[in-house]
């Protein structure tokens, strides 16, 4: 059964606004931007019945979507252009904002807020459903 949003405590979102967190700890992230982002949040949720996993969306600049999936497993894939893993990789720092999940966040949202601790979007579905929407 899922948690109400308000009841699920993880160490890494926010009491309130929104932080920095390094990529590669609790989750990796792949970065799409703009409408082709939105679209591509959109087919997640018609795949998944409503459910695809946490991403957060921003409301100004590149109108980022990150799709937050398990920590390295963005490492050996060949993402499209188009897809930016933010990961942990050799040499690599990445990090990806995180809004609280009420209160004043902007320009940064919840498209879909985390159910369960051990919940992200699934990274091989992701991957697939990126590849078509932008390869």
């Amino acid at each position: 059964m899922n948690t109400p949003k308000s009841e699920l405590k993880l160490e890494w979102i926010p009491a309130s606004g929104f932080q920095l967190r390094k990529a590669g700890v609790q989750f990796d992230a792949v970065r799409v931007d703009g409408d082709e982002g939105r679209r591509l949040a959109f087919l997640l949720e018609a795949i998944t019945g409503g459910e695809p996993g946490p991403v957060v969306t921003e409301a100004n600049g590149r109108r980022a979507v990150y799709f937050l999936v398990p920590a390295g497993s963005t490492l050996s894939k060949s993402w499209p252009a188009g897809a930016t893993p933010l990961n942990a990789a050799v040499g690599r720092i990445s990090y990806v904002p995180i809004p609280a999940l009420t209160g004043r966040t902007w320009p940064l949202a919840w498209y879909f807020p985390p159910t369960a601790p051990d919940r992200f979007v699934h990274t091989l579905l992701l991957l697939n459903a990126v590849s078509a929407l932008l390869g």
